[in-house]
């Protein structure tokens, strides 16, 4: 199946099977609060996509367990014998818990007891046996197993991939999300999108394809239900069958955290690479190093939670990952930037979303401004890419990927690209929430190509439903992304109009004190001669004062600006309309 199929299919493939799910959610009305559903459909989704797996080689678990069941390490054989890193030793399946409708809640316990250690992990960070005695004491429990074992309700990898079931849990967690009416802080990454961020990431990595092929480890800081590492893997394995790709992960929301684990133990990984804490303040990774990074942390979320680790780490200074700055408490989204920064091997790069606040919070010596500076002066940023509006389920902001590397080539080095593709999605048919467009393939080998020639250029193209789409690039000095931020004095004069002084300095008028922005490549007494001397002769520069900042000028990069009309022929326009509408009323009133 092609990648375009995958993003299209996925869609109707996730929410037709979410939809099913939720329906389950009829039968909690009254027992249950509506925001309170989640806690049941979720863990329950997550067992029956064990159950589904494992049902296959159910009895070769059952016979394996007769027989090593009095050995002190039995883990393997089990293993061995399900097929996957984990099993189940309980003699129950869905259907034969429903034959006994009278010991429905003890038979549902052992099938659950019978999960090994790291499934019962998983279940333990949902709370899920609290759960199971709500359901009980509503006499609910029987119907809600049954509700899952509908024909329709089969979660196996034949019928629902590994991503596809991802996508799954994705929706259901957008959906328990919405029934808090939370914000959009978290926002779900389509396949599109990700599938776009590998293409960058693989196409600035010179060495991605050498000796025997992609062998890489890859590390999402906010994972979520971990769909950006799997659609990653997959992307790649596209690319190249046999890549040897592993994940690394962490996540703090327990739900996100089970399904992201109980992901990776379906398809085989290490369930040991999948973490669960706050990335900001308990790092599970210290010191970990990774070839890839691609994440999509939360924006506009405060980081006052974490303000005590955090502010720890800062003064650690460069020993720790915030030796740079410190965002404003309301935004913690840089500090994922940071934290990125500190574990990407010396040949790293990520692909790490941004709302537009990154581009040019904070002025000349504040925390995001530092944080720009120490990105753009060790020469790490590449590219930022801007994407479409309404490109994520949940969030119609504009919305960028930059593009971090390590070990930039030679002919990016002392370079910064900006790629504008607003203008480069494909209609959807069928909105998912606000997400009402498509990065096709079309599209995406657009942006990809604009990106590898990084050079000054208007890229144009037809996407898969002949609607034209366009992307911009334009290269930039990474000197030309910096300011000098001067501030301007001016000498108190007194009632005869000359200079006060006070112990043979000048006294300084603090209601004309000004600040300039002079460009970092321009020569600050040059620029103050020639802007400031004309207009003010007594001024002087407090070069005590002087701060770096760096900015990104996105949005007045790519500004073209559009000739208004001669007035003349806005006049006749507007003489002409008039001259219509006295006709029309001269009409309407009988010519009086």
């Amino acid at each position: 199946m092609n990648s375009n199929d995958l993003i299209t299919n996925v869609s109707k493939n996730s929410n037709d099977t979410a939809a099913l799910i939720w329906s389950v959610a009829d039968d909690l009305v009254g027992a249950y609060k509506p925001h309170e559903y989640g806690l049941v459909i979720l863990p329950m989704t997550v067992i029956k996509r064990f159950h589904d797996c494992l049902l296959p080689t159910h009895q070769a678990v059952l016979d394996t367990y007769k027989k090593v069941e009095k050995l002190a390490v039995k883990d393997g054989f089990l293993k061995k014998a399900s097929g996957y890193q984990f099993y189940n030793t309980s003699p129950f399946t869905f259907k034969t818990l429903l034959a006994d409708p009278e010991n429905i809640v003890d038979n549902f316990k052992a099938y659950l007891n019978g999960f090994s250690d790291n499934v019962q992990d998983i279940l333990a960070r949902m709370d899920f046996d609290s759960q199971i005695k709500h359901m009980s004491e509503a006499g609910l429990l029987y119907q809600v197993i049954s509700d899952f074992c509908t024909d329709r309700g089969d979660f196996s990898p034949e019928k629902i991939s590994a991503v596809d079931m991802g996508y799954v849990f994705e929706n259901l967690v957008r959906r328990f999300s919405e029934s808090y009416n939370e914000e959009a802080g978290a926002h779900f990454t389509s396949r599109d999108i990700i599938y776009l961020m590998s293409d960058l990431l693989v196409a600035g990595d010179d060495y991605a394809f050498t000796g025997d092929g992609i062998s890489k480890t890859v590390y999402d800081m906010t994972m979520g239900t971990s769909q950006m590492l799997t659609c990653m893997e997959e992307r790649l394995k596209q690319m190249d069958a046999d890549a040897d790709v592993t994940v690394f992960g962490q996540e703090f929301n327990p739900f996100t955290f089970g399904i992201a684990k109980a992901d990776m133990l379906i398809r085989g990984g290490d369930p040991n690479n999948m973490q669960f804490g706050d990335t900001l303040s308990d790092d599970k990774f210290s010191g970990y190093k990774f070839d890839y990074i691609i994440s999509n942390p939360p924006f506009g979320i405060p980081w006052k939670r974490e303000e005590k680790e955090v502010e720890a780490e800062f003064k650690k200074g460069t020993a720790g990952r915030f030796a740079p700055g410190l965002p404003a408490k309301g935004d913690g989204q840089l500090l994922f930037m940071l934290n990125g920064l500190a574990k990407l091997k010396d040949d790293g790069q990520m692909a790490i979303i941004q709302n537009g606040s990154s581009l040019f919070n904070g002025d000349a010596g504040s925390g995001p401004s530092e944080i720009r500076r120490y990105l753009i002066e060790n020469d790490w940023l590449d590219a930022i890419v801007q994407l479409p509006n309404n490109a994520f389920y949940n969030t119609g902001i504009a919305t960028y990927i930059w593009l971090v590397m390590k070990n930039k080539p030679v002919t990016h080095q002392g370079k910064v690209q900006l790629i504008d593709a607003s203008n480069c999605a494909s209609s959807r048919r069928k909105n998912i929430g606000l997400k009402n467009v498509d990065i096709t393939k079309a599209c995406r080998d657009l942006i990809v190509k604009a990106y590898g020639a990084y050079v000054d250029e208007t890229y144009k193209g037809i996407e898969e439903n002949g609607n034209a789409i366009i992307v911009k690039s334009k290269v930039m000095d990474s000197v030309d992304l910096g300011y000098n931020k001067i501030v301007v004095e001016t000498p108190q004069f007194d009632e005869n109009g000359n200079v006060m002084m006070k112990k043979n300095k000048l006294m300084v008028d603090t209601s004309k004190r000004d600040t300039e922005n002079v460009p970092l490549a321009e020569d600050i007494d040059a620029y103050f001669e020639r802007e400031v001397i004309p207009y003010n002769p007594h001024a002087w520069v407090d070069k005590s004062k002087t701060k770096v900042g760096y900015e990104i000028p996105f949005t007045r990069t790519f500004y073209e600006y559009k000739k208004i009309e001669p007035s003349g022929v806005i006049a006749a326009r507007i003489e002409e309309h008039e001259k219509g509408l006295m006709a029309k009323l001269h009409e309407l009133f009988g010519g009086e």
